[in-house]
């Protein structure tokens, strides 16, 4: 009869270990994948993430780019503006100074009218206005220039003959006294004596003081704007007026020998004779009678 066989408790684990261990491999795959699963979510998550953040920072680039061409644009706006507001300071400081030399010019030419208050000066705005009283261009009641006349203007023209960038215009002013009998059939109201004595003065400038006919106006306002009172025999001598008026020149000066682009004004009238007003004559006054021009 055979013997029992034993079997040592050590040999029993020798040979028991490989099945406890059998498992490990799989465990430690299992858990590999489940960490490369959750490494790539994260890094897909994270690549997500970057794409967003990549497209969002290209949107703002190229909003930042467009901000920036607006703004050089804006700039060259600017430096364009600044530029030809230089211009324009430039041209009117160099317009301002030439009026003043004009202004200078006919206050030193007739320097004895005015200190004898015959002439008076005045410039505002761009404008440069010079007020000769009748009575050293006229005798009483007659448009034609008188020799002391004609000595005032032509010392008058000499200064505007030089002025090439204004308008030129000649007004003639009365008082609101009726034209007497004696006149009527030349002057039969004050608009005529006005304009003819305006006309005259016109065409001195031109034929005799060399005055571009271009740039004169001739214009009437007869006894409408009076700048002293007429119930005075001083204030009635103030008002009988010839105005000559430089104002800046609006339009091109049309080359010489063109016609000008003005309308016809009174440029021609013979003396003793009536020349039409440019300015249109405002509603009648009521008045109380007053004496008629001698």
């Amino acid at each position: 009869m055979d013997e029992p066989t034993f079997i040592d408790d050590a040999d029993v684990r020798t040979v028991q270990r490989p099945r406890r261990g059998s498992a490990t491999p799989w465990l430690l795959f299992l858990l590999a994948l489940a960490g490369g699963a959750a490494a790539s979510w994260f890094l897909w998550t994270r690549l997500d993430r970057a794409l967003d953040e990549s497209a969002a920072a290209r949107a703002e680039a190229a909003d930042l780019s467009q901000r920036l061409q607006a703004i050089e644009a804006e700039k060259a706006d600017l430096l364009a503006l600044r530029n030809e507001l230089s211009v324009q300071v430039q041209a009117k400081e160099e317009e301002l100074t030439k009026l003043q030399g004009t202004y200078e010019d006919l206050e030193t030419k007739m320097k004895e009218e005015i200190s004898k208050g015959d002439v008076r000066l005045s410039q505002s705005g761009g404008r440069i206005k010079v007020d000769l009283v009748d009575r050293i261009l006229f005798d009483v009641g007659d448009a034609s220039v008188t020799e002391r006349g004609a000595e005032v203007l032509a010392r008058v023209g000499a200064v505007l003959a030089a002025v090439q960038d204004k308008k030129i215009q000649v007004s003639g002013h009365t008082d609101d006294l009726p034209i007497s009998e004696r006149l009527a059939d030349r002057y039969p109201t004050n608009w005529e004596l006005a304009s003819a004595r305006a006309s005259n003065v016109v065409r001195f400038l031109e034929e005799k003081a060399n005055v571009p006919g271009r740039r004169l106006v001739a214009a009437a306002y007869g006894p409408w704007e009076p700048i002293s009172s007429n119930r005075t025999a001083s204030g009635r001598a103030r008002n009988r007026r010839i105005e000559i008026v430089l104002t800046p020149q609006l339009a091109p000066a049309p080359i010489d020998g063109a016609a000008s682009p003005l309308p016809a004004v009174a440029k021609a009238a013979a003396p003793g004779k009536a020349a039409p007003a440019r300015v249109a004559a405002p509603a009648p006054r009521k008045k109380a009678a007053a004496p008629r021009r001698r």
